[in-house]
């Protein structure tokens, strides 16, 4: 059973008018550092309420990019059969049709979603399962639900279900969405209320920038030995979970032959790409390595170090997606070895090197690169 206590901290955002605040989850392994099982437990549980409510093999649909790993290992409570796909703010030059809707307070508000596998699956899938880290009005669900109910009338037919691991809708906004025929689950339900004036009264700053100056070993490169499937393009989420142990078992051996005995790792995603790092954490962590894991993201959040403010410190990156956009990496700590999970494309070099800059300025001494994607490209 979790609490409020155990999912939610508020953190102030940065230059962004539509709200002012955002919701962190301590355990979600996105924002700030996490043990990989505990993260895993609380996204399977998530899923295990899924279950509850939702008989058979549904299509589960996750929100980027916070909701990534989260709504692929719910996904897999599901039952064999699941489809999975997530939400992109990338552009994939292989991913056909595809339909966009807005997050409206969010700081990158368009999300796109690729039509394909969703044709494929829709007509046998037992029911449409929206999976996202946390619900405040369910706005963004219904215009992401009606833009898909145009291009696929049969899910008008489906069930269809909102998961969130933090609910705060309101009775209201809860009729909303069951007269838009659809139903909520959640694992922590909070009582809506405007967070601004609570997280105003944080004095925050930026994150810094990276450091420029400074004598840095190179990163080492390992490659995968096969690309990650894809979930923005749609997967079988138990195929998908196959691959990534599989991969990570490998990955594991090579990284923890060179590893520091007794020194404490960090698995780090790369804003999207989430589910790949925190396998590869649980599968170091299951060999008895002290490890954490997050991401970079794309979400401005503002540093404080008053108690219980959540994000101490953080960096501002050129993204490794594409470097004329900015990214973040927040509460960093010397590990002895970082290792980063990306399917970045590889060409940008300037991203790479803001996050290699501040892992090491953080006082981690080695850092890993893993490649594991085929090239995307920024909307």
């Amino acid at each position: 059973m979790y609490t409020e206590n155990d999912v939610f901290a508020l953190a102030r955002r940065r230059h962004n008018t539509k709200r002012s605040y955002l919701l962190v989850n301590p355990l979600q392994a996105k924002h700030i550092p996490v043990r990989p099982s505990a993260a895993v437990e609380m996204m399977s549980c998530l899923g295990d309420r899924i279950a509850e409510k939702v008989p058979g093999a549904p299509l589960v649909i996750g929100f980027a990019e916070t909701a990534t790993a989260v709504a692929a290992l719910a996904a897999e409570r599901l039952g064999a059969g699941c489809g999975y796909i997530h939400t992109t703010r990338e552009f994939l030059s292989d991913g056909g049709d595809r339909i966009g809707f807005l997050e409206e307070h969010s700081h990158a508000a368009e999300h796109e979603l690729h039509c394909g596998f969703i044709g494929r699956r829709v007509d046998g899938a037992s029911a449409a399962v929206f999976v996202d880290d946390e619900i405040s009005t369910g706005k963004t669900l219904i215009n992401a639900v009606t833009r898909l109910r145009e291009r696929f009338p049969v899910l008008r037919e489906k069930q269809t279900v909102a998961a969130s691991l933090i609910s705060r809708l309101s009775s209201r906004d809860e009729e909303r969405l069951l007269e838009a025929g659809i139903e909520s689950v959640s694992l922590v339900k909070m009582p809506w209320e405007d967070l601004t004036g609570a997280a105003e009264r944080f004095e925050i700053s930026d994150p810094a920038d990276c450091p420029e100056n400074g004598s840095f070993p190179s990163a080492e490169t390992v490659t995968a030995r096969e690309p990650f499937p894809d979930p923005r393009l749609g997967v079988d989420v138990e195929d998908y979970l196959r691959f990534l142990r599989e991969e990570a078992a490998f990955l594991a051996r090579g990284l923890l032959r060179n590893a520091d005995p007794g020194g404490e790792i960090l698995v780090l995603g790369t804003e999207e790409c989430m589910l790949p790092a925190i396998v590869l954490g649980l599968e170091l962590e299951k060999s008895g390595a002290a490890v954490k894991c997050h991401a970079t993201t794309r979400s401005p959040i503002g540093v404080c170090t008053a108690p219980g403010y959540p994000i101490a410190s953080g960096y501002r990156l050129r993204s490794m997606y594409d470097n004329r956009r900015t990214a973040y990496i927040y509460d960093l700590a010397p590990y002895a070895l970082a290792a980063v999970v990306t399917d970045a494309p590889r060409g940008n070099a300037a991203g790479r090197a803001d996050l290699r800059r501040a892992l090491e300025a953080a006082g981690c001494r080695r850092v890993v690169f893993i490649e594991g994607g085929r090239d995307v490209q920024h909307l």
